[in-house]
Parts: C-alpha cells; structure tokens; sequence
C-alpha cells in the first residue's frame, strides 16, 4: 500500500492527461520511479536524455539504459551529448551549473521545436532539504527558502517524497536503476553537503525531513500572504502612465519595512533596493538604468520605464512635400502677410528670408539656447525646460524645430524671436502642429 504522499502524487499526475508531457531521465533511481509512475497512469509522455560525457563510459551506459528502456516500454525518446569540459572553460562556470544550463537550454529548444506544454523532474524532498540548507548559508528571503518551486512549464511531482520512500518503492517494485557514482565523491558542493551536514542529521533525527516539509509550507503561506500585500500595495502606489510607471517618493518612504518592499518591486527589474532609495533621496533628474529599465527621479515621484531601442533623431523637412515620413503631425504653408494676426503656440509663424534651409527636426542636446518670443536676450533650453517644470521623459520627448546651428521654435511652445515674421515679412513660412 502506498502512502499518501505517493496518492497525492498519482492525483497530480493524473492532471497531466491532457498536456504533452517531456520528462527529464537521467536513469537514476528518481528519475526511473517517475516514469514508471507516469507508466502505471498511462499518462503519455516523451523522454529526453543528457548525456554530459563526464564519466566517460558509465556517462555512455546510462544513455543505453535510458535508450533500452524507452524501447522496452515504447516510448519516444530523445537523448543529447554535450562537451561540458569545453562549455564549463568557456563560460567559466563550475561543473554543476555549466550541466544544468546546458540540459534546461535543450529542454526549452525542445519545448520550441515540439510544442511540449510541461518539463518534468524528479527532483525530491531531500532535493528541496539540501537546496534549503545551501540557500540559507548563502543569504537569501523567504522566497529562496522555498527551496525549488515549480513553474507552468517545469513541473516536479516526486518533490514532497522522501529519497528512502523512493528507494523503497523501486525496490518493492523491482525498478532498475543506474547508480551515478560521482554522487558518493566530494567534489560537487552539494554532494558536500548531502555527505557530510544532511545524511548525518537525517540518520540522527529521523523526523527532520517531516518536520522540515511542514516548515516549508508554513513559509509557503507567509509567502504567499506577503506577495498579496505586496501586490495591493503595488496596486495603490503604482501608476502607469504614457510616459511610464509613476511612484511617489512620499509612500515610498512612509514604508516601515522600505528596503524589503523595494528590493521586491524593483530587483527583477535591473535595481538593488540600495540604489533606489539613494535614487529617491537625490534631485530631480537623476537616473538609473539597468540592462531593461531606467528609473528617473522627478519633483515628487520615481518614473520607471523600459528602455527603448535606438530610434532615429534626426529628420529633414522637405518643404515640397516629398521626403520621409516625420514623428509628429506637422504641416506648413506659405503666407503674404502676418499683420494683426495671434499665433498661438502650435503654430509658428516664420520669416522665410530670415531661414536657413534646410529646416529639420531633432532632440534637445547640451548647450542648446534660443531667443524666446516675450523676452530679452538668450536662454538655455536646460533652463527653459526647468521653468515650463518639464520632466525629464517630457524634455526628451519634445521636438526641436532647427537650421543650422538654431533652434527655430521648441514645438509646441515657444518660438525663437529672431526668425518669427512680423509686418515687414514678405514671405511667411506657417508651421503648425495638429493637435
């Protein structure tokens, strides 16, 4: 008779009848209870199979017992040799994480390529026990505590199951197995600590496994109340905007635990929570950029949004009509006299003579000035954008329009005197901006 984990275990599987199944078989005795399981559900699955060429020989003889008994039990198969040594040298990573990125990167082109919906693995509670103990001595929230969580795509069915449970019921069974014997060495970290810290333990205190899987559910429900509370928090402080997400600086720091909620909001995004409340105690303007975000402090908020790709800056007009096409909505005629006439600010009125052609559109850059319309003598536009409380997503967005060196008009806003008309114009350039 089995125990209850195992019938737990055989409900769950019974829920991937209609998915298209890639289980992970190394031919240890994990991954071979898994699929006889998946076997005895009649649950339709495909086999896929690493090789990593590691241990020379016996690396081979567990492909061949994978291969034997897919063709045994008619399962379809696929099975791939990887040169590890040289992928571990390349990237310069230890034996152990060059293997696991090498066999989840074939698992996802298989995934591409075959259209399966679930990976799955063997891996067990004493998995889970020594990924908990790893995790702890290198520093990690209650989310790493969790050990390894399963994901819409890899499922791990046996991972509330004792190894001696697994043991027993390949035994009772009379399941094969291939022994990988580089599990008894010290060379692999976790073999260090499965050796030397977790078999002693579990043979002294033969509850810590139960107890410890209790532990790990208590902490999974304190997990899932605090991502609730952080999502609701997310909710009311988070507004998205056309030019980006919008935070106050002011609710961020009225948080009693500031840097935890940070580090949660923030960290898949590119920034450590340190960074972004040095961000939030700066002047306006400032700017962080990850590899996928830039977080800009504004007057009383933190602006995040994606990075952009490079886009064009640069755009010539052609004032015949044939050209590319502009980024905003502009049109131009030509006029005889502006006399008595109000131009509002999405129009300017220009004096063609006083023109140097071509005219083009472009960004702000350093050390831009004009002359504005209203006042006397020259003005940084740094400075304009401070006085008209530009932000600064709203001041890389606005459109110059130039000649040569000059900034003729600041779209939308603000005209440079020196190239308006007046009453003495003969030829009147009108640019307009639809809005």
């Amino acid at each position: 008779m089995e125990c209850d984990t195992f019938k737990n275990t055989l409900q769950d599987l019974s829920s991937l009848a209609h998915q298209k199944v890639l289980l992970a078989h190394s031919g240890g005795v994990d991954s071979c209870v898994l699929a006889q399981l998946l076997l005895n559900e009649k649950i339709s699955f495909v086999v896929a199979h690493c090789n990593y060429q590691l241990r020379a020989e016996a690396s081979d003889a567990d492909e061949k017992f994978v291969i034997d008994w897919c063709k045994a039990n008619q399962i379809s198969f696929f099975t791939k040799r990887f040169d590890t040594e040289l992928y571990k040298k390349r990237h310069k990573q230890s034996t152990q994480l060059a293997a696991r990125n090498l066999r989840y990167y074939w698992f996802d082109e298989l995934k591409q390529d075959h259209g399966f919906t679930i990976l799955l693995t063997a891996h067990h509670l004493n998995d889970q026990f020594e990924t908990f103990l790893m995790r702890t001595t290198r520093g990690t929230g209650i989310n790493g505590l969790l050990g390894i969580q399963d994901t819409d795509w890899i499922q791990r069915p046996l991972k509330e199951i004792p190894k001696s449970e697994l043991l027993a019921y390949a035994n009772r069974n009379q399941i094969e197995w291939r022994e990988d014997q580089s599990n008894q060495s010290d060379d692999y970290l976790r073999n260090e600590f499965r050796h030397h810290l977790v078999e002693p333990w579990l043979k002294a205190h033969p509850d810590a496994l139960k107890n410890f899987k209790t532990t790990l559910n208590h902490l999974t429900e304190a997990d899932l109340f605090i991502q609730t509370q952080l999502k609701s928090l997310k909710k009311q402080w988070f507004q998205d905007t056309s030019s980006g997400t919008e935070i106050a600086v002011a609710a961020l720091n009225q948080l009693p635990q500031k840097a935890f909620c940070i580090h949660h909001w923030f960290s898949d995004k590119g920034f450590s929570a340190k960074e972004v409340i040095k961000l939030m105690q700066t002047q306006k303007g400032k700017v962080l950029t990850s590899s996928s975000h830039r977080l800009i402090r504004e007057h009383k908020t933190l602006v995040l949004c994606p990075l952009k790709k490079s886009k064009k800056t640069y755009f010539p007009i052609n004032l015949n009509g044939v050209g590319e096409e502009l980024p905003i909505s502009l049109q131009w005629e030509e006029l005889s006299s502006s006399a008595k006439i109000i131009w509002k600010a999405h129009q300017a009125a220009l004096d063609k003579k006083k023109l140097k052609f071509p005219l083009f559109l472009r960004k702000y850059e350093k050390g831009d000035y004009f002359y504005p319309t209203g006042m006397k003598g020259k003005k940084l536009l740094s400075k304009f954008f401070k006085d008209e409380k530009y932000t600064t997503l709203e001041k890389e967005s606005q459109w110059l329009l130039c000649c040569g060196d000059a900034v003729v008009w600041v779209i939308g806003k603000r005209c440079d005197q020196r190239f308006v008309s007046d009453e003495k114009s003969e030829e009147i350039l009108l640019m307009q901006l639809e809005v």
